[in-house]
């Protein structure tokens, strides 16, 4: 697993940016990407992927326990489609 911190680590060195600095950029672009699949809009990165918005309407489901019916709520949840070169890479 990869982590915030990492990532600041890896971007300070590759840049020439205290760690401080460079948490600051990497906490940044994820605040970006959250505000905007707050507001409903899609992010995309070229190369690397797209961010967006899924909506799962209301739904019926049972209760395993009893068996009983009950309403699922309606959900929203963000989904991550990666580019070709990506996948590509992924894949090599």
């Amino acid at each position: 697993m990869t982590t915030t911190n990492e990532i600041a680590d890896k971007l300070a060195a590759e840049q020439g940016l205290t760690k401080a600095q460079a948490k600051t950029i990497v906490e940044g672009v994820f605040k970006q990407i959250a505000e905007a699949a707050s507001s409903g809009a899609e992010t995309s990165i070229p190369g690397f992927g797209k961010f967006k918005v899924k909506e799962s309407p209301e739904r019926e489901g049972r209760n395993p326990a009893t068996g009983a019916t009950v309403t699922i709520a309606a959900t929203k949840k963000l989904t991550f489609q990666p580019a070709k070169a990506i996948k590509d890479t992924l894949n090599a």
